[in-house]
């Protein structure tokens, strides 16, 4: 799938020669990734094509003479078309030279040396870890770094990542962003407009059989999904569950723990800040919550009512993420699009096709929500077989034998 980049503007700079060139301002998720010139994407084209030939989309042409402004525009959207395209190809999102490359830009761009540095990484249960990385070092190779001080297999993290995560008031969290592979943590961090924030851990996957699976079996996951959910309040007990949990917690009975926690609404769930959405009503106020192929929403009508609306992903044909507004000081500070910005999905409501439309900075989070349970659907339907969930559970065995007494649901 897709990745979110966009170029939403250029501005035009004299070069030492007494000449213009244009500088691309490429956000990544809604946050400015790197200003890069056009030469530079056409260098780096054209190493991409020495490894994998053919197969890389059309590279916007160069123009000999001036450009007009229309030329210009069409160049930006051209090369905003290519970054996105480029990104589809797995192979290629791991291959040095696509990863050197965008370490390159995003150190230039923000003017920092590659050297050594402590980085804290903010844990879901409340600790932080520090570790020791290089300021180039990319968020896989961090969230390996990580992965060893708190003693998690390397055999898991691909259902782990890293996000940028702000501390608000009354210790409430809120996601900011998932950070790409190639994305590098300490520059993200610095570079970030949102006030106290961490780079922190989080399970990415949503998928509630294999979640469940890993959770019984794995003391870590315990420690870094489900005690947090919880206390923060992503996840919504009842105060009977509430307290059969807290007695559960202070014996330390971590399978009956999890095997509660998973019964608990909306755990395992990415929450995000509330929103404004079009329904049933434009204007209505909303609190989402997307997980377990689902989008939940809670809304509170104009007489102050409110309405649990669920959308199942099965039921949705596409989304589109748009800014809605523009950005003027294009030479000042200004590093995000979190604002303005709206994600529209079309829905299949009593058999008709309808477009639902939620207005949330967070929007870019919301599609990425989307996208990984899209990806982990299409996964499940590629096997479409048992024993792929028989061989994972043997896997998860043979890797974490349980201790007496564990049981699987």
């Amino acid at each position: 799938m897709k990745m979110h980049f966009c170029i939403p503007v250029s501005q035009q700079r004299p070069d030492a020669l007494g000449g213009r060139y244009v500088l691309y301002s490429v956000f990544l998720d809604g946050f400015l990734f790197c200003k890069v010139r056009y030469s530079q994407l056409h260098r780096w084209n054209e190493q991409l094509k020495r490894v994998f030939g053919n197969c890389l989309p059309p590279f916007p042409p160069k123009y000999y003479l001036a450009m007009t402004t229309s030329m210009a525009d069409e160049r930006r959207d051209q090369l905003e078309q290519y970054l996105q395209n480029v990104t589809m190809d797995p192979n290629m999102l791991r291959s040095d030279v696509f990863v050197d490359f965008l370490k390159l830009v995003q150190l230039d761009t923000f003017s920092i040396a590659t050297k050594k540095v402590s980085l804290d990484i903010f844990l879901p249960d409340g600790r932080s870890t520090k570790v020791k990385i290089l300021t180039s070092d990319t968020a896989e190779r961090v969230l390996e770094v990580v992965s060893q001080n708190i003693g998690l297999c390397q055999e898991l993290l691909g259902y782990f990542g890293l996000f940028l995560i702000q501390f608000c008031k009354e210790g409430r969290l809120s996601v900011v962003k998932k950070l790409a592979d190639f994305e590098l943590p300490y520059v993200s961090l610095r570079s970030s407009e949102v006030e106290n924030c961490k780079v922190g851990l989080r399970n990415v996957y949503y998928d509630r059989v294999f979640r469940d699976i890993l959770a019984l079996l794995i003391r870590t996951c315990l420690n870094l999904t489900a005690i947090q959910d919880i206390e923060k309040e992503w996840a919504k007990p009842t105060e009977v569950q509430r307290q059969k949990l807290e007695a559960l917690q202070k014996e330390d009975n971590q399978t009956k723990f999890l095997e509660l926690a998973r019964e608990v609404r909306h755990y395992g769930y990415v929450q995000l800040e509330p929103c404004t959405c079009d329904h049933p009503e434009p204007g209505c106020q909303a609190l989402l919550s997307v997980g377990s192929n689902e989008i939940s929403c809670c809304i509170t009508l104009p007489d102050n009512q409110t309405l649990d609306v669920t959308f199942q992903m099965d039921r949705v044909k596409c989304w589109q993420v748009t800014f809605l507004g523009t950005l003027l000081d294009t030479d000042g500070p200004q590093q995000t699009l979190n604002q303005n910005l709206e994600l529209r999905f079309q829905y299949c409501e009593d058999s008709h096709w309808r477009w639902f439309v939620i207005y949330t900075k967070q929007a870019f989070l919301l599609s990425s929500c989307l996208k990984k349970m899209i990806s982990e659907k299409m996964v499940k339907q590629a096997a479409e077989n048992p024993e792929m969930v028989s061989a994972f559970i043997c896997v998860c065995f043979s890797l974490f034998p349980p201790s007496a007494g564990t049981k699987l649901h």
